[in-house]
């Protein structure tokens, strides 16, 4: 029991030590809209970092600026203690695979091909198709569950079908870190849960893990850091037991709510305050 709990108290100060990405006080636009301004974040290496908050607060906007789909108008994203900006595309894509909230694929591109995309960083005139390529697709694919379907058109799939394909082109990168936007968008709940519970494995194995997600009880279970959105700002982060609270769940949600323990994990779980009938 003690080693346990030496573990746990050494991996949280690791955690909070040490960040290979983070914002240094960047201001985001779209257009000349600004979306957040002199917002500074530090992802904890090694975590499982959710971002939460309600619609249009800038979560996705942040997970892009990170990832260098969008270039901040002021401040930077760091990333191994340089400018991101300073890297290449491919240099990126080695480091960070980015699971956009919607994606689009090329018409009659079959889910093999589609996820064999996930290894362009690696591919160059000298370097071709390789055998760790093929592994590399084939474990993605068996860890989404999308290997008995490798064959079909991704357009002929349902809209769960090809959000697991997409999981599984980011996987096929083999990236240290992977942010995700909205990963279990359109999947049932049991395939959430599966997908939840390879994220989590994915990151006990090491990786770091950003996601943004919508549900603050899946948020607890699953993340060991949370930040806390509202309005392009960042309300709060940490623990999941520190950030999911009555208090903070109102303040960025609007919403009235009891927070118990889960009875399973036994992380906060939020039962939202409705009306008494």
């Amino acid at each position: 029991m003690m080693n346990t709990i030496t573990a746990n108290i050494e991996r949280k100060k690791t955690l909070q030590a040490e960040s290979r990405l983070s914002a240094e006080n960047v201001t985001i636009k779209y257009d000349e809209r600004v979306i957040s301004s002199n917002l500074s974040v530090k992802i904890p290496d090694g975590s499982f970092t959710v971002i939460v908050g309600p619609n249009a607060c800038g979560k996705s906007t942040l997970l892009r600026t990170l990832s260098k789909l969008l270039k901040p108008s002021a401040g930077q994203v760091v990333l191994d203690g340089k400018g991101i900006t300073t890297y290449k595309s491919k240099e990126v894509a080695r480091i960070l695979g980015l699971l956009p909230q919607s994606s689009t694929a090329p018409d009659g591109i079959t889910v093999a091909n589609l996820v064999a995309h996930g290894r362009y960083p690696y591919q160059s005139f000298i370097k071709q198709w390789s055998d760790e390529d093929e592994a590399a697709v084939q474990s993605a694919m068996e860890l989404t569950d999308t290997l008995e379907i490798s064959h079909r058109y991704v357009d002929e799939l349902s809209g769960g079908q090809r959000q697991r394909v997409w999981v599984a082109m980011v996987l096929a990168q083999q990236t240290p870190i992977l942010l995700l936007d909205e990963p279990t968008t359109y999947l049932d709940i049991a395939h959430q849960i599966e997908l939840l519970e390879l994220f989590k494995d994915l990151n006990l194995q090491g990786r770091t893990i950003i996601a943004v997600l919508h549900d603050l009880n899946h948020a607890a279970r699953y993340a060991n850091h949370i930040i806390a959105m509202k309005n392009g700002q960042m309300i709060a982060q940490g623990d999941p037991r520190e950030i999911v609270t009555e208090q903070i769940v109102e303040e960025v949600f609007g919403l009235k709510c009891k927070v118990i323990d889960d009875p399973v994990s036994h992380t906060p779980l939020v039962v939202p305050l409705g009306k008494v009938r």
